[in-house]
């Protein structure tokens, strides 16, 4: 049996949002990759962080800075030629802050087309004024 991340049979297999907007969708290139061969999970950590600031950045409606990296769990590996979708979304709202899921699915073998769940985050970030002070988030419209 091949244990290859395309068909290991531990991979989580689950309705993918990739007909859905990302937050950001992007093909990882060799230089991203760790001296194992797959993706580096610092790159991948970064991603998570710019598309978690996009979700929190529309509710806050200002400059957001990352404050808290509540949770992150790499479920799969990434490799060189995956499309890596990143779907977030915000969970709550604080005065000053706001907290987003972001959840990581890669689409390999563009012939036969798999979705897989490779990573899911859970950040908190704080708005910011103009000034880099904290700022109330505005009431839901």
């Amino acid at each position: 049996m091949n244990d290859s991340p395309q068909t290991a049979p531990h991979a989580e297999k689950i309705p993918c949002p990739c007909e859905s907007h990302p937050a950001l969708r992007v093909v990882p290139l060799p230089a991203d990759l760790n001296p194992a061969g797959d993706v580096f999970g610092g790159w991948i950590m970064s991603m998570v962080d710019i598309a978690g600031s996009v979700a929190a950045r529309r509710r806050a409606r200002s400059r957001v800075a990352t404050v808290a990296v509540n949770s992150f769990v790499f479920k799969q590996p990434v490799s060189v030629g995956d499309l890596v979708s990143f779907y977030a979304e915000v969970v709550s709202t604080g005065n000053t802050s706001v907290t987003v899921d972001v959840v990581v699915y890669v689409e390999r073998n563009p012939e036969n087309a798999v979705a897989l769940k490779v990573t899911e985050a859970r950040l908190t970030y704080v708005a910011l004024d103009h000034h880099g002070n904290k700022r109330p988030i505005p009431p839901e419209e």
